[in-house]
C-alpha cells in the first residue's frame, strides 16, 4: 500500500521505491517530480528558477488515494498511483495513460505503464511519461522549429538544440492547459492520436509543470511568472537592424552606416559578423582590420546607431586562451578520442557555459575587448552549441554533467554569462541576439533569431510559424534573417521578389533585421571546414539601397512604415515585459472563442490591434484572408472595412502585403502612413 503524506507544502506519494511529489507552483499550477532515488534533486529547479508565492493548496488524503487543489487546477492520485489533472469545472486536462492490470475502468494486458524511470546501467535513468490523448486537441509552442505546421498534434519532435531549432518544451493546448517538460535532457516528444509521450534519455527524475488557463493569454502569463519575463526592450531596438555576412573592416562598416544616414534612411543597429577577431576563442577585434573600435563606436553613436558584435563560443586549439581554459576545465569535454568538437577555419571546441568560472572568464575577455570600447550589444552565435553536422550528444560532457543529460540548457547559460556581466557593469537595457534558447532564456535579455535558414519561399513559410510558436513558448523577442541566410543571389529577380516579401513580413516582427550570406560570394560556408587559418571572405552586398530601384522603393517604404509603428511596438514590448505577452501571436491568442482562428497558420496578430497576412508563395498577387469574428476590420491600404468571421480575398501586388487593423481600436499611425504613402 502506498504511503501518502503532506510534504513541502504539497503531497508526497511513495510506493515500492518510487516517490512522487506534487507542489503548488504559481497560480493555478503544479510542479510534479518523480524519482526512484533516495530523494529528489531539489537543488536544481531548471527553468523554474524564480521564487514563487507561497500558496497554501488544499489537500485531501484517503487510505489509498489523495488529491491536491491549487486555484483552478486539481491533481488526483488514484488507488493505483495514477495521476490525473482537472480544472475547476471538472474538465480533464491531462491524465496518465496506463495500460496494465489491474486498471480500473481502463484495463489492458499490454503491461505499458503511464510513467517509467528505467535504470541506465551505472546510475541514471531514462524517463518516459505517457498521457491519454484528447480528441481534436491542438498543440502549440515547443520553441522554434523548421516545420510548416503551427499545430503540432500528430507530430514527433526532437527535444534537442540545433542550428535553426530552439527547443523550449512548453505546450499551449486548446484544451485549456500549459505543460512544461522541465528537463534539459536530450529526448523526444510524440503528440500522437493514441497517446502523448515525453522521453528523456538520461536523467535523475521526471520533472514537469502544468497550469490551467481558460485562454492562451492566461497560460502565458502564468508561465512567465514562474520562468521569468523579458526586460523592457530599449527604444532603439524596435528600429531597423542592418547586417550582412560580413563587413570585413572598420572603414567598410562606417561607409555603410554613413550611406544610410546620408540617404535619410532609418537605421538603429549595424552588426559586425564573425571573423572580425584574431582567432576563435580570443574575443577581440583584429587590429589590422579594426584599428580603433572605441572611435568607431563613438562615430556610430553620433549618427544614432548602435553597434553589435558577433561572439562565438568556439575556442581554437591555437587560441592564446586555449591552454588556460583547458587547464581550468572551462572547455566542453569529449568522452572518446580527440577533444575538438568543431571544425570551422580550424580545430575548435566550445567553452563550457554550464561552468560558472567559464562564464566569468568569457565575459572578462568580452568586457576588456568590447564592452570597454563602448560595445553594448552582443550577438551570441553558435549557441546550441553546433556540434558539427552529427550532434552526437552522447560524446560530450559538461561541468554539470553529460550532454545527453542537460545539453538543452547550454544556450540559457550562454545568454546568462553576458547578461550577468553586463548587469554587473551597470548596463540597464540589455538585449543580446542569440541563435538558440531554452525555457527561461527570455529573462536574460535573449532575442532569438531563427538561424541559418535558406533563401526560399518554402523557408519563409516556416519562419512565420517558427516566430508564432516561439512567442507561445515564452520567447517574446524574436526575429529572422530577412531574405534568408544562404542562397540569395542579389542579381536574380526571383530573389528580389523573395527579399521584398520577407522584408514586408519582417516589418511586423518584434525585431526587424536584415541579414544574409548573399551570392555571388567568394566561397561557401562548406569551404570553411578546410580553410584552416585562412581569412574568410564576404558575401555580396545586402544594403537595401544597392538593390534595383524598383525593389529599393518598396523596401524603403516598409522601412519608414516600421518607423511609424514604433510607438505601437513600444506598447507591445511593455506588455511582454510586464506579463510575458508575445508580440506576434496566432489569431486565437486574441480571439480564443473563434474556433476558425485556431487553424490559421499563415496570418497572425502583431499586438492586439494589427492583423498581418504575409505573402509566402512566389508569384502570389492576391490572397484569401480570414478575419476573426466579433469585430470589423480595416484594410490599412485602402481603408475598406470588412465584417469579421469571414474570409475575404484581397489584392497583394508586389508593392504591398495585406495588413488590417481593428475598426474599434484602429492603429491610427499605420492608417495615416498608408494614406500619405
Amino acid at each position: 500500500m502506498a504511503v501518502i503524506k503532506e510534504q513541502d507544502n504539497g503531497l508526497l506519494w511513495s510506493h515500492a521505491g518510487e516517490q512522487l511529489l506534487i507542489q503548488p507552483w504559481g497560480k493555478n499550477s503544479f510542479r510534479v517530480r518523480v524519482t526512484k532515488n533516495a530523494d529528489f534533486t531539489k537543488q536544481q529547479n531548471w527553468a523554474l528558477s524564480l521564487p514563487v508565492e507561497d500558496i497554501q493548496a488544499k489537500t485531501s488524503i484517503n487510505d489509498d488515494s489523495c488529491e491536491i487543489t491549487n486555484g483552478d487546477i486539481k491533481a488526483e492520485i488514484n488507488n493505483f498511483g495514477w495521476l490525473k489533472f482537472t480544472n475547476g469545472k471538472g474538465k480533464t486536462l491531462l491524465e496518465e495513460r496506463w495500460q496494465v492490470k489491474p486498471g480500473g475502468h481502463k484495463t489492458s494486458p499490454l503491461g505499458i505503464p503511464g510513467r517509467e524511470l528505467k535504470p541506465i546501467i551505472g546510475g541514471d535513468y531514462s524517463a518516459t511519461m505517457r498521457f491519454e490523448p484528447h480528441e481534436d486537441e491542438k498543440i502549440y509552442g515547443m520553441g522554434q522549429r523548421q516545420e510548416k505546421q503551427l499545430n503540432y498534434k500528430g507530430c514527433i519532435l526532437e527535444l534537442a538544440q540545433r542550428n535553426t531549432q530552439a527547443n523550449v518544451p512548453l505546450v499551449v493546448s486548446n484544451v485549456g492547459y500549459g505543460f512544461l517538460w522541465n528537463n534539459p535532457a536530450i529526448g523526444q516528444v510524440t503528440f500522437a492520436n493514441n497517446e502523448t509521450k515525453w522521453e528523456a534519455y538520461d536523467t535523475d527524475q521526471i520533472d514537469f509543470w502544468i497550469t490551467s488557463g481558460e485562454t492562451p493569454a492566461k497560460i502565458e502569463e502564468q508561465y512567465a511568472n514562474v520562468t521569468g519575463k523579458v526586460p523592457m526592450m530599449p527604444d532603439f531596438a524596435s528600429g531597423f537592424w542592418q547586417c550582412k555576412l560580413r563587413y570585413r573592416n572598420q572603414a567598410e562598416l562606417l561607409k555603410v552606416a554613413h550611406e544610410y544616414k546620408d540617404r535619410g534612411l532609418p537605421i538603429s543597429v549595424i552588426v559586425i559578423d564573425f571573423f572580425h577577431w584574431t582567432q576563435q576563442g580570443e574575443w577581440k577585434f583584429d587590429p589590422k582590420m579594426w584599428p580603433d573600435p572605441k572611435s568607431m563606436v563613438e562615430e556610430l553613436k553620433q549618427m544614432g546607431i548602435k553597434l553589435m558584435v558577433s561572439i562565438w563560443p568556439t575556442v581554437d586549439i591555437n587560441s592564446e586562451n586555449y591552454d588556460e581554459m583547458e587547464d581550468k576545465g572551462y572547455l566542453v569535454r569529449t568522452e572518446r578520442m580527440y577533444g575538438d568538437s568543431y571544425h570551422f577555419m580550424g580545430n575548435e571546441t566550445f567553452f563550457d557555459a554550464t561552468n560558472p568560472g567559464a562564464r566569468k572568464y568569457i565575459w572578462s575577455k568580452a568586457k576588456k575587448n568590447y564592452f570597454d570600447n563602448g560595445v553594448r550589444l552582443f550577438w551570441l552565435d553558435e549557441a546550441e552549441p553546433e556540434y558539427g553536422f552529427m550532434y552526437d550528444f552522447d560524446h560530450f560532457r559538461y561541468h554539470m554533467g553529460p550532454a545527453l543529460k542537460l545539453s538543452n540548457i547550454y544556450p540559457l547559460y550562454y545568454a546568462k554569462a553576458f547578461y550577468d556581466g553586463q548587469k554587473a557593469e551597470g548596463q540597464k537595457a540589455i538585449i543580446n541576439l542569440v541563435r538558440c534558447v531554452w525555457a527561461g532564456s527570455q529573462k536574460y535579455g535573449a532575442l532569438l533569431w531563427s538561424g541559418d535558414v535558406h533563401s526560399t519561399f518554402e523557408s519563409l513559410q516556416k519562419q512565420v510559424v517558427a516566430g508564432l510558436n516561439a512567442g507561445l513558448s515564452g520567447i517574446p523577442w524574436w526575429t529572422t534573417d530577412i531574405g534568408g541566410f544562404t542562397g540569395g543571389n542579389v542579381e536574380d529577380p526571383k530573389f528580389h521578389e523573395l527579399l521584398t516579401r520577407w522584408f514586408q513580413f519582417g516589418t511586423f516582427c518584434p525585431v526587424m533585421r536584415i541579414h544574409g550570406f548573399r551570392e555571388p560570394a567568394e566561397q561557401t560556408i562548406e569551404h570553411a571546414d578546410r580553410m584552416f587559418n585562412q581569412p574568410f571572405g564576404s558575401g555580396a552586398f545586402n544594403e537595401i539601397y544597392k538593390y534595383p530601384e524598383s525593389t529599393y522603393k518598396i523596401l524603403k517604404k516598409y522601412l519608414f512604415m516600421r518607423e511609424a509603428l514604433r510607438d505601437y511596438i513600444k506598447l507591445q514590448m511593455t506588455n511582454a515585459h510586464e506579463k510575458g505577452t508575445p508580440v506576434m501571436r496566432p489569431l486565437f491568442y486574441d480571439f480564443p472563442k473563434d474556433s476558425e482562428s485556431w487553424d490559421v497558420a499563415d496570418e497572425y496578430m502583431f499586438g492586439p490591434d494589427i492583423l498581418v497576412s504575409p505573402i509566402i508563395h512566389s508569384g502570389e498577387t492576391s490572397k484569401e484572408v480570414y478575419l476573426p469574428a466579433g469585430v470589423k476590420w480595416i484594410d490599412v491600404r485602402d481603408g475598406k472595412q470588412y465584417q469579421g468571421g469571414n474570409k475575404v480575398t484581397v489584392d497583394a501586388p508586389i508593392e504591398s502585403m495585406p495588413v488590417f487593423t481593428r475598426a474599434d481600436k484602429p492603429v491610427q499611425s499605420l492608417l495615416d502612413f498608408e494614406k500619405n504613402n
